[in-house]
């Protein structure tokens, strides 16, 4: 059952999506094979309490570059389309002039100031100079944003599912036993590094240098000024997947910020598919709406929000079914945040609509979707420190307490899916919402499937990661594509047609 609503989309577009979606989640899977060894690497031979400091520290650095990036990893498509006759290779370099300029301010910021980072105090010779990554983060953003722009997302995913998860993973390894104090950090900043280089080598290629650029401080200035609602948007969705970090942060030991921490890094994995369709999401939307075609545009966010939110779903299942089991892997101290991670990975299904959705809010209604991101960040946080408060006043224990954030992130995103889905739905007039209840019967036959493995002796744990993750996986996958799929659902793992592609 399909839905099958209509659209003046051409399925140029949906092929256009399809490809791209499917190079990104093969980057994904990638990244997914990449993360594990590291985040067992971060919880055997480091323990919770440097991964609490790593995680705190590291918020801090990325929240500071997403602001550097000005809102460019979107913003970026909508400025080729207006550059007239002027060099797209100039107007990428006039990103990268902005954002160099304001990570070098935050910087020296961050350098001066490394209580910000690390409240507890600096314990090794490398930690001061994490700031220098922040001018990486951004200009690798801006240079994959630039070549998604021409449809190259291969770069992407060398980028972020190849060079960064493996490099930090081989470095945390080899830090563990030569520096340790600083393994983590250090991993950290070469893993930034080599991700910039596979990003900025075929951006240069792509466009070149800028022969005949100049920075003109005026050009520079309106740049950054026209994507401040980009970039408060994107501060505020990044934001609300890492605030819950600081909260705990001022409100816990470092030890319950690390187990956390690694319940974070397990369930945002499937927060990645989402950013998989950002660099080839964002020209197509911006193509249909520079056409006035509203119609196509609600085709490609339902479209996109369905793929998104199914495959959400099965891998929030395959997580939560067995989750002691999974967080038992990363090491026996961080089964404590298996009820943090269910709900972190709740949240990720609930936060699809909305996130895809502000796709097309940031183009055609970005103050309101500034506003509306603002009222879910609020939400979240009073919801945070509420529910913390409140277990903490009943005397229930710490990782209960520590679950809190998770679950306020849970509801905060719920609504704003709500809010976000409902407004664009309006605007262009058509539905958007990638929702189908068939889903919920593919969610039971795991649930189900899922139960008889962990119903076995604690000594047979091992079996439901090696036989019940893929049972899990088979029985959502057989409902979903027997009842909720159509062909446009399938062109997702069909080849596109040459002439599509062309």
């Amino acid at each position: 059952m399909t839905n099958a609503a209509g659209s003046a989309g051409a399925p140029d577009d949906i092929d256009a999506l399809a490809k791209g979606g499917r190079t990104n989640i093969f980057g994904f899977l990638l990244r997914l094979a990449a993360r594990i060894p590291f985040l067992f690497i971060a919880g055997r031979s480091y323990g919770p309490d440097l991964v609490g400091r790593f995680a705190l520290a590291v918020v801090v650095v990325e929240f500071a570059a997403q602001l550097c990036t000005l809102g460019l990893k979107r913003g970026l498509a909508q400025a080729f389309a207006k550059s007239g006759e002027r060099s797209h290779t100039h107007v990428a370099w006039d990103a990268l002039a902005v954002a160099f300029v304001a990570s070098a301010i935050a910087s020296v910021v961050l350098f001066a100031l490394p209580e910000i980072m690390f409240p507890s105090g600096l314990s090794g010779g490398f930690e001061r100079y994490l700031p220098v990554v922040i001018v990486a983060w951004a200009w690798t953003e801006i240079s994959l944003a630039a070549l998604a722009y021409r449809r190259n997302v291969g770069a992407s995913v060398t980028a972020r599912a190849i060079v960064e998860p493996w490099t930090i993973s081989i470095a945390a390894l080899v830090f563990s036993f030569i520096a340790k104090p600083d393994g983590l950090v250090l991993s950290y900043m070469l893993s930034m590094v080599g991700a910039l280089l596979a990003a900025f080598v075929p951006f240069l290629k792509s466009y070149g240098l800028p022969y005949g650029w100049r920075p003109e401080p005026g050009r520079l200035v309106a740049l950054a000024r026209h994507n401040v609602p980009l970039a408060g948007a994107d501060a505020i969705e990044w934001g609300s997947r890492n605030v819950d970090r600081a909260i705990l942060g001022y409100m816990f030991e470092p030890k319950i910020v690390g187990i956390y921490y690694m319940a974070v890094q397990i369930a945002t994995l499937p927060g990645k598919l989402k950013t998989s369709f950002d660099p080839i999401l964002s020209p197509v939307i911006t193509s249909s709406l520079a056409q006035n075609d509203r119609k196509a545009v609600a085709q490609q966010v339902r479209q996109v929000g369905f793929w998104i939110m199914s495959a959400q779903l099965g891998l929030a299942l395959m997580g939560s079914i067995p989750g002691k089991a999974v967080m038992g892997v990363v090491g026996p101290q961080f089964v404590a945040g298996t009820a943090a991670m269910a709900f972190l990975l709740c949240a990720e299904v609930a936060a699809s609509t909305g996130a895809v959705c502000e796709s097309a809010l940031v183009y055609i209604a970005r103050h309101l979707n500034l506003m509306l991101s603002i009222g879910a960040l609020t939400l979240q946080v009073a919801l945070s420190f509420g529910l913390i408060f409140a277990m903490r006043w009943i005397g229930w224990p710490e990782n209960y307490q520590a679950a809190g954030p998770a679950v306020a992130l849970l509801l905060a995103m719920g609504a704003s899916s709500l809010v976000k889905s409902s407004v664009l739905a309006k605007m262009l007039g058509a539905p958007v919402r990638g929702w189908r209840w068939q889903m919920l019967g593919a969610a039971a036959a795991a649930i189900a499937v899922g139960t008889i493995f962990t119903s076995l002796p604690h000594r047979y744990e091992w079996a439901e990661l090696v036989f019940g993750e893929p049972a899990i996986a088979a029985s959502y996958l057989f409902v979903l594509w027997k009842f909720a799929t159509g062909p446009e659902d399938r062109a997702l793992l069909r080849k596109t047609p040459a002439a599509a592609t062309a």
